[in-house]
């Protein structure tokens, strides 16, 4: 059995954006003036092989007046049930009470009831109308507060609409975060017992993607260093002199490449995670200049004093397999000496970001080349840019419809939360990708920090 629930309640009090926020899904249509919903909208969500449907439902427009009709016609309670389906089918109702009829419809075919209201908005009594017409339909429900704009009377709501409702929850559409989505669908197999198995199987296969969803951003992110570190373009002509010439073209192509190539990943991150028309703003990857004085690398990526600390983490884990292979003979010598290369080396060629050459060809001629990058604090810019986003992504609602502004945070920090050997890992296969190496156990270390959550980030 398919579980249905159907978001009712006053118009403008935020059903579209609950259902948006419920389902995971941006293309649900939301907007601030009143009456947005005219029809009935059913969403059947898939994750997986469970599913359940949620039906968007126009609010109330006449609700004393249908319910001074359904009174007429139900001289007694057992006869409420009969009323309502009376009132459906009744084509005087349909076109004096339109609103009515195609809310009610999806509740008597079997939906359960998600009944939402402002809690920024007092409580008033013309809302027991709409409560007493969802009671007299005798399905499953639940109320929704909805503090849109704040949380001033919530407690009085949670007083009335107890008297009406076996669950009352407060939900902001705009913050609810995966927990609380999560418990919605959790509190209903307690009050549609029916329900319970595929409720179950609901949430486990959220919790399930909610899991993927980091794996493959993992997997994303580690693609587009890999092809962002290794990235270069070049061109075959006939004399050094033409070649030469080259530099300027090829050093535009390269950098807007770049650019070109985290857009794109960027964009495959919001479709990961269920945005198809987010819009997003994220400073232009910083490619020219030199990379300490340009204040975005360093916001983005890792400071002088960062990035020569990670260099002799990435040095002393590669000195480090040396001791393990001469069981320990060299006392730790070789790990001590990796590591001062590495940090000595980070200050080498820091105000470069990739380079022109060219070379002759053995057949004749030659070939101009820019790039790949060369510079250490790359990667981290790369992977700080992709990680906030991932970040954005993760804790942001479907309803919040606001341009996302992705700002920068402190990327030390949150590789500071790994432990010290995924730390290691980490600076170690950054490092080894900035060299044109095989980048050894990259994924893992990035799964690792993507699955970490760090308060000091701006997001």
């Amino acid at each position: 059995m398919t579980p249905v629930f159907a978001v009712v309640g006053h118009p403008n009090k935020g059903k579209s954006s609950i259902v948006s926020t419920i389902a995971q899904n941006d293309n649900i249509s939301i907007s601030p003036r009143s009456g947005t919903t005219r029809d009935t909208q059913h969403y059947d969500i898939l994750i997986a092989a469970a599913r359940y449907t949620l039906v968007d439902t126009p609010g109330f427009q006449r609700p004393a007046r249908a319910l001074a009709w359904l009174q007429e016609h139900a001289p007694s309670a057992d006869r409420r049930r009969d009323a309502v389906m009376q009132f459906i089918a009744d084509p005087q109702c349909r076109q004096e009470f339109p609103e009515e009829v195609m809310l009610l419809k999806p509740i008597m075919e079997g939906a359960a009831i998600l009944y939402v209201v402002d809690g920024s908005r007092p409580y008033g009594a013309e809302y027991e109308t709409e409560m007493e017409i969802l009671r007299w339909t005798g399905q499953a429900s639940m109320a929704l507060i909805n503090p849109i704009e704040n949380e001033d009377h919530v407690q009085d709501w949670q007083q009335a609409l107890g008297q009406y409702f076996k669950i009352v929850r407060v939900f902001n559409a705009m913050q609810a975060d995966f927990e609380k989505v999560v418990a919605i669908l959790e509190a209903f197999s307690h009050i549609r017992e029916e329900w319970q198995s595929a409720l179950a199987d609901i949430v486990s296969e959220y919790r399930k993607q909610r899991a993927t969803q980091l794996e493959e951003s993992a997997s994303l992110l580690e693609e587009l260093l890999t092809r962002l570190c290794t990235y270069q373009v070049s061109q075959k002509v006939l004399s050094k002199s033409q070649a030469d010439g080259l530099k300027g073209i090829l050093e535009k192509k390269y950098f807007n490449d770049m650019r070109k190539i985290e857009h794109q990943h960027h964009r495959s991150l919001k479709r990961l995670y269920q945005y198809h028309h987010l819009e997003s703003t994220i400073d232009e990857l910083p490619l020219e200049g030199n990379l300490f004085d340009t204040e975005k690398w360093i916001m983005w990526g890792l400071n002088r004093k960062q990035l020569t600390v990670a260099a002799s983490i990435a040095g002393a884990a590669t000195g480090a397999v040396v001791d393990i292979a001469l069981a320990g003979s060299s006392v730790m010598l070789g790990a001590l000496g990796g590591g001062l290369l590495g940090a000595g080396s980070a200050w080498l060629g820091a105000d470069r970001i990739s380079s022109f050459h060219v070379k002759g060809l053995p057949l004749g001629g030659y070939e101009a080349h820019q790039g790949p990058i060369q510079n250490r604090n790359f990667p981290y810019v790369v992977l700080g840019r992709f990680l906030y986003l991932t970040d954005a992504l993760r804790h942001r609602t479907h309803a919040h419809r606001e341009k996302l502004q992705i700002n920068e945070g402190d990327l030390s920090a949150r590789i500071g939360q790994l432990s010290s050997e995924q730390q290691a890992g980490l600076h170690q296969a950054l490092d080894q990708l900035r060299q044109q190496k095989p980048a050894e156990g990259l994924e893992q270390s990035l799964y690792a920090l993507i699955s970490t959550d760090s308060p000091t980030l701006n997001i």
